[in-house]
């Protein structure tokens, strides 16, 4: 009997961030043009990626959903959407259930950050309760300096061992961390409600975000594993193209990683 192959519902998403030095409006534009499912908003300096009305009218007039939000959580990102860490988090998940998003992605807290840290399990744990949108806390990495870890996040840069039950799997980060991302997608088994696509070569303190397939990351590998799992999560392409040559470069890059994505995410059975 020959083989059947079987997709997944997981839905490819682009992220914003992909098109940077782009805009938001042009990140919407190139997911129609390329045939993503949807975009993933990244909350930064872009004032467009702030405003939910004119992230609403793109979404309307490109007929693209806003498939997730992720909140302003970088260093670069402190001030936008304020300065407090709690009303960021209410304000990313008003956004999503507004524009009819099923994910806000979130970073550990950073460790001057102490009140926010020391509550940040129970009070996402309380917003869960509140809402449907699902809260995927992300796995970061760790500085090294002479030789030795520094850990900026609190209670850590690994949300694996932790009680969250979603979790947001980025295979840059896990490229800068030294992680086993094979493993660590093992491990989470139900918990992983969220990919970040992307690679990397494991460069010292350096998140390459390169498109998947050009780094030493089992990225083939963890799409085809959650193709076997019947994995309902989102897949959100979040890849460094502000060095490309070219706008036509840039494309050629979206395009790759969308097809790696929709090879890999299918089982063979």
């Amino acid at each position: 009997m020959a083989d059947v192959i079987r997709v997944p519902n997981a839905k490819i998403a682009l992220s914003t961030a992909s098109v940077y030095p782009e805009r938001t409006p042009d990140a919407f534009e190139l997911a129609a043009r390329l045939g993503y499912d949807g975009v993933e908003i990244m909350v930064g300096a872009d004032p467009v990626s702030q405003d939910i009305d004119v992230i609403e009218r793109l979404s309307e007039h490109y007929q693209v959903p806003v498939l997730a939000i992720h909140a302003p959580c970088l260093l670069v990102t402190q001030r936008v959407w304020g300065r407090d860490p709690w009303a960021k988090l209410l304000k990313a998940q008003k956004a999503a259930e507004r524009l009819g998003a099923s994910a806000v992605v979130v970073h550990p807290p950073f460790r001057w950050q102490r009140d926010y840290a020391r509550e940040f399990e129970t009070g996402l744990a309380r917003m869960r309760d509140e809402t449907n949108v699902t809260f995927a806390v992300e796995n970061m990495f760790p500085l090294r300096a002479r030789g030795s870890d520094v850990v900026p996040y609190a209670p850590d840069w690994n949300p694996i061992d932790y009680d969250f039950p979603q979790v947001t799997l980025d295979l840059s980060h896990t490229a800068v961390s030294g992680s086993d991302a094979m493993e660590m997608t093992t491990k989470l088994g139900d918990r992983l409600a969220h990919l970040h696509l992307a690679d990397g070569l494991g460069v010292t303190n350096k998140d390459e975000h390169l498109v998947p397939g050009r780094g030493n990351q089992p990225c083939a590998q963890v799409l085809e594993r959650l193709a076997n799992t019947g994995y309902s999560g989102l897949v959100v392409l979040e890849i460094n193209t502000r060095k490309a040559a070219s706008r036509t470069e840039r494309i050629d890059d979206l395009a790759e990683g969308l097809a790696f994505a929709r090879l890999h995410l299918a089982a063979t059975t």
